[in-house]
C-alpha cells in the first residue's frame, strides 16, 4: 500500500527542522480575495474517497519549465479555481510566498487537495478521484523540498520545457524519483513558445533519463505551433487551443490526412514497445492483432510503469499557459499512475531491522500480556507554520485512519501529543474533516513536537505498548551538509529571545537549516544549502517572523576535520540538571573517517552531518535499554560535533567510537540529561586535546557547477574557472551533438518521435529561430568562488548561459588559503 521506506534517524537536541509553506491569508484576511478564486470544492468531503480512487501524486521539474503554472490549470480545470493564477502576474495559489510571486520561482512544497473529474465532465458511469498534489521546487538550492516529499508519493508528473528539452536538475529529481521507486509520466510543456519541439523533447528523455519514450499524445501544429493534443490511444482530438476541452466541443474535431497517419503509426510504435515489456498484452495483441481496445493499451501501460522502474516513460504534450492538454494530463493521472493499494508493501524499521509493515503488526499468538495494538501509522513529511493555525503536520497515512482528537505517539520522539484539528489543504484554503483515511494526505494543527520525518501511531488505548512496536519507524528525509551561512546579531535582549523562537520555528520548518548562539559574541549563525536558500530564510525571518536584526554577508561553511586519531577520553558527568542528580560516563575515540571503517559498523551505528558514530556496549544483558541509552549518547555525540575547537565550524568526516561498559560506567537509574552530557563532555575534551596537537584541519565545500553557454564564450569561463577560481574542468559537451551519439543504454534511432512541422522545411530549425550552438561546461569548483558567478557569467555571456550546481564534496584545505582562512 505504501512506498518503500526505511529507518527514521534519531533526533538530536540540536536546533534542526523544515521552511515550508506560508500560508498567508488569515480567514480574515481571505474573504477579498476568496470572493474572487473561491474553491468550490471546498464543500466536498475530500477525505472521503475510496483508496483506489486516490492519487497522491507529485509535479516536478528544473526551475521555470512550467510546474506552478501547470497546477494552477490543473486547479482551474478541476473547478477549484474559478481562474487560473499566472506566474508571470504573481497571482498564483501554490507559489504564494511573497518571495516566490517576486522571484517567478518555487520555493516551497504546496500541497494541495482537489477533485478529478470535475462535475461537468462527470459520466454517469464513472466516480471522481481525490488527487493529492505537491508542487514542488525547481531550484537546485531547494532540491531537499524535492526529496523531502517523494517517499510519500505514489507517482509523479514531470514537466519539462518543449524549448530546452530535459535539464540539469530534472535529471537529479528523475534520479530521486527512481531511487523511491515513484512511477511517473512526463508532461511536454510550452509547445506553444518559438523554438519548442516535441521530437526534440522525445529524444532527450530517451537519452538523458535512461529509458524509452512512449509516446501517448501527439501535437497538432498549425503554422509552427501547437493549436491541440491528439491521444494516441484513444485515436481522438483530447485538447484543442480556445475551448474547454469538453467532448462536445472535441468531437467536432475529425483526424483525416497527414495527422490521422502520423496517429497510426504512434499506436503501432506504442503497442509494439509495451509488448516487449509486457507479456500479458503480448498474448492478446497476439490472438487479436495490431488493433487493440483503448482500454487494454492503458491497462497495460498501469502495468508496466506501476514498478517505478522507469524502464518506459508515457510522454504527454501540451501548454499548460494556454490550457491545451492539462485536462488529458489529469487524465491520464487517474488512468495510468497508481492509487495507494496499487503500490509495494511498506516497509518499516524496527530497531536495526527493516520488516513489511503487515509482518509487523501482526500479534504474537500467545502474548504474555496482551498490548495496545496499533489503529494506525502515519509518516510526517512536512512541518509548516501557519498564520492562523500555527504549526501543521503534513501526514501520509499508512495504515488505519487517523482520527481527529486521537492522542498520537510519535515513534521517534517517544511521546504522546493530542491533535487540535485535521484538515485537508487547497493552497491558501482548509477544508476541516474528521479523519485521513488509509493512503490519504493531510494536515494536523496542535502538535507540538512533531518534526520533519517523524513517525505517528495511534493505538487502541491511550498508552504504548511495552514492546519494539512503539519505536516502528518509517524512512526520514536525509539531510545534507550545510555549504553556506550568515551571521546575525538581535537588536537588543528583548529582540534577542523573539529572534531565538523565530529561529527555532524556522528551522523547525526547515531540517536543511541550522543555527547555533556564540554565547561570547551574543551572535547566531544560521547555515543552509545556498545563497537563494539562504535570503530565502532570511525574508521569512523578517517578513513573516518579523524578527529584526543586524545581517552580515553569506559566507561559505567551512567544516573542520581530524588528521590523526585521538587517545581514549573517559569523562563522568556528575551534576544536577534541572533539579535532578545523577550520575554517567562513558569514552571515545574520534579518527579520521575511511572507507574501510563503513566495512566494521555494529549494529548500533549511526550517520549524520558527514560524520558516522558507533557504540560498543560490552554487555548486553544490561537493566537498562540499549536503545534509548545509544539515543541519548548519540544525543550528546552530534551536540559536541556542531562546533569544531578551532573555528567553531562544524566537525566532518569523522568516525567516532562511543564506549558504554556497564561495569565502569553506569551508576543506576539517571535522567538522559546525564548520559548526553557525558558523552559531550569526553567529544569535547577528545577534540580539545586534539586542537591543542595541530590535527584539527580545515575542509571546504567543492560543488559540482554544470554551465551550459553559447560556443562564443566557453574557452573564456574555462579559462577563468581553472586559473582564477580554481576549479577543474571535467567535461565539455555539445548539446546539439549529444542527440547523435550512439551506443547507450537507448540508441536514438529506437526512439519514436513524431516530426515537427518545420523539418519540411527548406532551413534547419535552429538557424531560423537564431539558436547559437551551446556547450555544457561540467567542473568542480570550491564553492567560495562560485558565491556571486552567475553575475561573472552574465557580463561573459550576455545573459545567455544557465548555470546549476549542487554539493560535491569537502577537500582540505591547505598552504596559503588554509592561513587566510
Amino acid at each position: 500500500m505504501g512506498m518503500s521506506c526505511f529507518a527514521l534517524l534519531c533526533r538530536a537536541p540540536t536546533r534542526t527542522s523544515g521552511l515550508v509553506r506560508q500560508w498567508p491569508l488569515s480567514l480574515r484576511r481571505a474573504s477579498t480575495r476568496l470572493s474572487v478564486r473561491q474553491a468550490s470544492s471546498l464543500a466536498v468531503p475530500h477525505h472521503d474517497a475510496g483508496i483506489e480512487h486516490v492519487r497522491n501524486i507529485g509535479i516536478v521539474a528544473h526551475v521555470d519549465a512550467g510546474k506552478t503554472t501547470t497546477t494552477e490549470q490543473m486547479l482551474y480545470n478541476s473547478g477549484a479555481l474559478k481562474h487560473a493564477g499566472n506566474v508571470d502576474h504573481g497571482d498564483t495559489v501554490t507559489d504564494f510566498l511573497p518571495m516566490e510571486r517576486q522571484r517567478g520561482i518555487t520555493i516551497q512544497s504546496a500541497a494541495i487537495t482537489f477533485k478529478w473529474p470535475s462535475k461537468e465532465r462527470l459520466n454517469d458511469d464513472h466516480r471522481q478521484y481525490t488527487i493529492n498534489l505537491v508542487d514542488t521546487p525547481g531550484h537546485v538550492d531547494f532540491r531537499f523540498e524535492v526529496e523531502r516529499c517523494m517517499p510519500i508519493l505514489d507517482g509523479a508528473v514531470c514537466v519539462i520545457d518543449g524549448v530546452e528539452g530535459v535539464e540539469t536538475h530534472t535529471e537529479r529529481v528523475w534520479s530521486s524519483a527512481q531511487e523511491f521507486k515513484v512511477p511517473r509520466i512526463i508532461f511536454v510543456n510550452k509547445l506553444d513558445r518559438d523554438g519548442a519541439s516535441f521530437k526534440k523533447s522525445v529524444q532527450d528523455i530517451g537519452l538523458k533519463l535512461d529509458g524509452m519514450p512512449l509516446v501517448c499524445q501527439i501535437p497538432w501544429w498549425s503554422d509552427d505551433t501547437v493549436r491541440g493534443v491528439v491521444d494516441v490511444v484513444t485515436r481522438s482530438v483530447v485538447s484543442w487551443t480556445g475551448t474547454k476541452d469538453t467532448p462536445e466541443e472535441l468531437s467536432k474535431k475529425i483526424l483525416e490526412g497527414t495527422i490521422k497517419d502520423e496517429v497510426e503509426r504512434a499506436r503501432e510504435r506504442l503497442i509494439e514497445q509495451l509488448c516487449e515489456k509486457d507479456d500479458e498484452l503480448l498474448e492478446i495483441w497476439t490472438t487479436q492483432g495490431k488493433d487493440l481496445p483503448a482500454d487494454t493499451i492503458k491497462q497495460s501501460i498501469r502495468r508496466v510503469i506501476r514498478d517505478g522502474e522507469g524502464l518506459l516513460i508515457p510522454v504527454f504534450a501540451g501548454s499548460a499557459l494556454k490550457n491545451i492538454g492539462v485536462a488529458s494530463l489529469l487524465d491520464a493521472v487517474k488512468d495510468y499512475l497508481p492509487s495507494p493499494l496499487e503500490r509495494p508493501e511498506l516497509e518499516v524499521r524496527i530497531g536495526r531491522t527493516h520488516q513489511p509493515l503487515s509482518q509487523v503488526l501482526q500479534e504474537p499468538k500467545s502474548p504474555k500480556k496482551r498490548q495496545p495494538h496499533v489503529e494506525a501509522l502515519a509518516s510526517v513529511f512536512k512541518v509548516v507554520n501557519d498564520p492562523r493555525w500555527g504549526m501543521l503536520t503534513f501526514v501520509r497515512v499508512y495504515h488505519g485512519a487517523l482520527r481527529k482528537n486521537t492522542p498520537m505517539w510519535n515513534a521517534n520522539l517517544q511521546l504522546f501529543e493530542r491533535p487540535i484539528n485535521m484538515m485537508q489543504i487547497s493552497a491558501a484554503h482548509t477544508i476541516e474533516i474528521t479523519h485521513l483515511a488509509p493512503g490519504q494526505i493531510g494536515a494536523i494543527a496542535g502538535l507540538k513536537a512533531a518534526r520533519t520525518g517523524d513517525t505517528l501511531l495511534t493505538f487502541n488505548a491511550n498508552k504504548a505498548p511495552d514492546s519494539p512496536i512503539s519505536s516502528m519507524q518509517v524512512r526520514p528525509p536525509q539531510i545534507p551538509p550545510a555549504v553556506a551561512f550568515i551571521v546575525l546579531e538581535a537588536y537588543s535582549p528583548t529582540g534577542a529571545k523573539a529572534l531565538e523562537a523565530a529561529l527555532e520555528n524556522l528551522t523547525r520548518e526547515d531540517p536543511s537549516l541550522r543555527w547555533f548562539k556564540d554565547e561570547k559574541t551574543e551572535q547566531y549563525t544560521l547555515s543552509g544549502m545556498g545563497t537563494l536558500h539562504l535570503e530565502v530564510a532570511r525574508d521569512r525571518l523578517e517578513n513573516h517572523y518579523k524578527a529584526e536584526a543586524y545581517w552580515g554577508k553569506i559566507s561559505v561553511d567551512y567544516k573542520e576535520c581530524l588528521t590523526t586519531r585521538t587517545a581514549s577520553h573517559r569523562e563522568v558527568f556528575d551534576k544536577v540538571v534541572a533539579g535532578k542528580a545523577g550520575k554517567a560516563a562513558c569514552s571515545v575515540v574520534i579518527e579520521p573517517l575511511q572507507e574501510e571503517h563503513r566495512d566494521t559498523l555494529s549494529k548500533y551505528s549511526y550517520e549524520r552531518d558527514g560524520n558516522i558514530i558507533d557504540f560498543d556496549f560490552l554487555r548486553e544483558d544490561l537493566p537498562f535499554d540499549i536503545e534509548t541509552t545509544r539515543h541519548q549518547l548519540m544525543n550528546g555525540v552530534i551536540s559536541a560535533l556542531a562546533r569544531g575547537p578551532r573555528r567553531n565550524s562544524p566537525m566532518n568526516q569523522c568516525f567516532i567510537t562511543v564506549t558504554y561498559d556497564s561495569t565502569t560506567d553506569y551508576f543506576g537509574p539517571a535522567p538522559g540529561a546525564h548520559l548526553v552530557g557525558a558523552a559531550n563532555k569526553a567529544v569535547r575534551s577528545a577534540l580539545k586535546e586534539a586542537y591543542q596537537q595541530g590535527t584539527i584541519g580545515i575542509l571546504e565545500p567543492v560543488m559540482k557547477v554544470t554551465i551550459v553557454c553559447p560556443e562564443t564564450a566557453s574557452s573564456a569561463i574555462q579559462h577563468d574557472l581553472h586559473s582564477a577560481r580554481g576549479g577543474r574542468v571535467l567535461e565539455v559537451q555539445d548539446l546539439q551533438e549529444t542527440l547523435a551519439r550512439e551506443g547507450g543504454a537507448i540508441d536514438v534511432s529506437d526512439i519514436y518521435a513524431p516530426p515537427d512541422p518545420y523539418e519540411f522545411q527548406a532551413t534547419l530549425r535552429e538557424t531560423r529561430k537564431g539558436r547559437p550552438r551551446m556547450l555544457q561546461i561540467t567542473a568542480q569548483v570550491p564553492f567560495a568562488e562560485t558565491l556571486d558567478y552567475d553575475n561573472v557569467l552574465r557580463s561573459k555571456t550576455a545573459g545567455r548561459h544557465s548555470l546549476t550546481m549542487a554539493l560535491d564534496t569537502f577537500e582540505r584545505v591547505t598552504g596559503s588559503r588554509e592561513k587566510l582562512l
